[in-house]
């Protein structure tokens, strides 16, 4: 919304500087964007007088003169200068605008330079309105009237010393798209009056030769009022100077009289109208109508458009005139020979003329407000105050008001809760300044109740009551203080188990070295199928894009496509992770918290002693399993193969307790890794973080530390087993021989390969295992340690059929 200092003084009677209208805007939620303040640029620019100009003695084009001008304005010290000039009007006696030397000229470009052409000395510039960038004239020198003071500025005598002032306008402010309601809200702040608006109704001379109709199905909805009237024996020549100036400040392009007028109430009351050549509307009538589909119209942009069905037309005996609040038809357009005009004035449903708008690609300024809402009730007003302008700047006689439909009602009431205030927003405001902030804004109150006013579609409930008295007292004025305790003592802890949890594995990780990595939860299809997902259960209705057409069905899509990223940037180690959720339905609650981590490359970087290898499964299991005891997992837990299809089948496993799976592990399958463009080795890790039992005991404590002061016992043991028997089976056998005795299974040697067999047997192997024997109450005996290595023995050979190796 780009609007003048002074059109807005036509509204707000006030004494406030620019800098205080300034910072105002934007505390009242109308954020200033920019400031172009005509001083900037031209406020160097000053009158002078051309004492002689004689003819320059080595060009016959150019002449030298001697300029008097006042560098410190009226009043001030004369000084005379010579300017070497090429305009062809440069004359004795000529009054103009004169630019010293080190002047940045906009028309141009140029920084002025004190300088020699031809020969002869020039300081400085007499300068045209294209160099001042005042329009395209370049023919001569601005000639100015002789009675112009010499040494004033000549914006401030031109008048041209108006800030343009550019708001940035949210959506649900479409008020502030009119220069009235953004005076009503600076009035309300405190910074002036707001000047009354008085329209006094035109009476019409004739009955109007143009009638209007809505049809029934868009009376409800699409088209609740539209009125207009006859103006014949109009003018239609340029607009007046003032009317210019003010569009050109806002970077609209003065066209005619009645298209600059309408603009004009377009931004000054958010009022859009179009006027019809009335010459033009074909048997006397006007329809509006939803399109059949496949209709065109030449709109005034020059360009065709094809209605789509349902779409909002009005039409008349030949066709569509005009894309009903969005943009007229070029035939129906009103030109120079134009004498009899239709103005049209109507309110348009916001969503419909959002949807025609966005179908057929049109931004209009029309279009801008209507599907924002404009002020229903101003219809018929506005049509009074455009007759009105019309009559005074083109002269004709206006009809009488046609119209169909009727203004919508937008009358409702919310409670005013003067306490609201303070519990909602922590402002103590006085109940006599809360009604008098409304009442500044144009609400009505009756009682506790407060009506919004018409031009408000935003305000929907007391908390918009509330927000609008704290926004007009600034929140600025907020103190933040301290929440009060509801008791002494520790309180209670905030977070939930989960949300703890989820914090402690994303520290885990994190200091385990991975990087975290913030993912969408949108994959594309394709993705989404390798990793068991893309069912339209999962779909997005309305996605963003297409790579983000799915919820994702886990976390490694998102972390591998991070990781091909990165690749073709040239990193090649990475260790990526990320806590967050996926989903398996579309419905609440099918979804769970995963604590995912993937390593690509290299385990450890390049260095003389030749340590650097392949990240392996190892890792990964290592990592789950850092990340488990983190969360509380007991030591104890199964591990099987029982993985899906995107890990890589022998290379990946399964930690589960009992029918509860908590963690993945091992190598991805590599045709997922050529789908998604990563380049291997890479591993990975999932922890299901709420499949993780809940500790027995619950407390915020770690448990205490139990040492034995008595001596530990290891005992080495070598099976030889079938060389398809799982290390894993193997430990937990030996560990079941005595639970409280024995604290640890470690395996520290495998002999496999045709040098086992050739010793042990074909399709065998020996796997060495040492066992801790850790005594609570005694020492132990020679007998009680042969005992429990001869049921380590039992069990073993029970478990995997193996036998002690000679």
């Amino acid at each position: 919304m780009k609007f003048t200092l002074s059109w807005l003084k036509d509204h707000l009677e006030t004494e406030a500087t620019l800098a205080d209208i300034l910072y105002a805007l934007t505390d009242l939620g109308l954020e200033v964007e920019e400031v172009v303040d005509p001083a900037d640029t031209l406020g160097v620019f000053r009158i002078c007088r051309v004492i002689e100009a004689v003819q320059h003695p080595n060009a016959d084009r150019l002449r030298v003169c001697r300029v008097e001008t006042l560098p410190d304005g009226p009043g001030g010290r004369a000084e005379e200068v010579q300017v070497v000039c090429g305009a062809p009007n440069a004359r004795t006696g000529l009054v103009g605008v004169f630019a010293p030397p080190g002047t940045h000229v906009p028309g141009t470009g140029v920084d002025l330079k004190p300088g020699v052409i031809r020969g002869v000395e020039s300081n400085g510039m007499l300068c045209s309105e294209r160099e001042l960038m005042l329009s395209d004239n370049h023919d001569g020198i601005i000639d100015l009237p002789e009675t112009a003071p010499l040494g004033e500025r000549f914006i401030d005598w031109k008048g041209l010393n108006d800030p343009m002032i550019y708001i940035k306008i949210t959506p649900n402010r479409p008020d502030a798209l009119g220069v009235r309601g953004i005076a009503r809200d600076l009035a309300a702040r405190g910074l002036g009056r707001l000047k009354p608006l008085e329209i006094a109704p035109v009476k019409g001379a004739f009955a109007s030769p143009i009638s209007v109709a809505i049809a029934p199905e868009l009376k409800e909805k699409g088209c609740p009022l539209f009125a207009g009237r006859v103006i014949r024996g109009v003018k239609n020549g340029p607009s007046p100077d003032w009317l210019q100036a003010r569009l050109k400040a806002i970077g609209l392009r003065p066209i005619s009289a009645l298209v600059d007028i309408t603009n004009f109430f377009t931004v000054d009351q958010n009022r859009p109208l179009h006027v019809f050549d009335a010459a033009k509307v074909k048997g006397g009538a006007l329809r509006i109508h939803p399109a059949e589909g496949g209709e065109e119209i030449l709109a005034l942009d020059g360009k065709t458009y094809t209605f789509g069905p349902g779409m909002m037309a009005i039409s008349d005996e030949a066709g569509p005139e005009s894309i009903a609040g969005i943009m007229g038809g070029e035939l129906s357009g009103c030109t120079g020979e134009t004498t009899d005009v239709f103005v049209e004035s109507a309110y348009w449903d916001p969503i419909t003329v959002a949807t025609t708008g966005r179908a057929l690609k049109i931004n209009s300024d029309a279009r801008y407000r209507f599907e924002r809402g404009v002020d229903p009730e101003f219809t018929l007003p506005g049509l009074e105050a455009a007759t009105a302008m019309i009559l005074d700047l083109c002269g004709g006689e206006p009809s009488e008001v046609v119209l169909d439909g009727a203004v919508p009602d937008t009358r409702r009431s919310y409670k005013l809760d003067p306490a609201r205030v303070q519990s909602l927003v922590g402002m103590e405001i006085p109940e006599a300044e809360q009604r008098r902030t409304l009442e500044a804004l144009g609400f009505t109150l009756e009682g506790d109740r407060a009506i919004p006013p018409s031009w408000r579609p935003d305000v929907l409930g007391e908390a918009d009551l509330v927000e609008e008295v704290a926004r007009i007292a600034s929140l600025t004025k907020l103190e933040g203080k301290p929440m009060p305790r509801a008791r002494a003592g520790v309180p209670q802890p905030i977070l939930t188990p989960m949300q703890v949890r989820e914090k402690a594995a994303r520290r885990m990780l994190a200091g385990l070295g991975y990087n975290e990595c913030v993912t969408y939860s949108f994959i594309d299809a394709t993705a989404a199928g390798l990793f068991g997902g893309g069912s339209d259960a999962l779909r997005l209705e309305n996605p963003i894009s297409s790579e983000m057409t799915h919820m994702r069905p886990d976390l490694l899509p998102g972390l591998l496509q991070a990781a091909a990223r990165n690749q073709a940037r040239g990193f090649a180690d990475l260790a990526l992770f990320e806590v967050g959720p996926v989903f398996h339905g579309g419905e609440p609650g099918e979804q769970q918290l995963q604590a995912t981590g993937l390593l690509v490359g290299a385990a450890a970087p390049r260095d003389p002693y030749g340590s650097r290898r392949p990240v392996d499964l190892f890792d990964a299991k290592a990592d789950a399993e850092a990340v488990l005891s983190t969360l509380g997992a007991p030591a104890r837990r199964q591990i099987d193969r029982k993985v899906a299809g995107w890990w890589h089948p022998g290379r990946s496993g399964r930690m589960t307790l009992g029918p509860n799976v908590m963690a993945v592990y091992g190598e991805l399958h590599p045709k997922v890794l050529r789908a998604l463009g990563v380049k291997g080795p890479a591993v990975a890790f999932t922890v299901l973080v709420e499949a993780v039992p809940q500790p027995k005991v619950r407390t915020p404590t770690r448990p205490a530390l139990v040492l034995s002061d008595l001596q530990a016992v290891e005992r080495d043991f070598a099976f030889v087993v079938d060389a398809q028997v799982e290390a894993l089976t193997l430990m937990n056998a030996a560990q079941g021989a005595d639970k409280a005795l024995i604290e640890r299974v470690t395996v520290f040697d495998q002999f496999s390969g045709e040098k086992a067999e050739a010793q042990m047997g074909a399709g065998k192997k020996s796997l060495a295992i040492t066992v801790r024997l850790q005594p609570r109450d005694k020492t132990l005996t020679d007998e009680e340690i042969e005992a429990v290595g001869a049921k380590i023995v039992d069990k073993v050979a029970k478990a995997t059929g193996g036998v002690l190796r000679g």
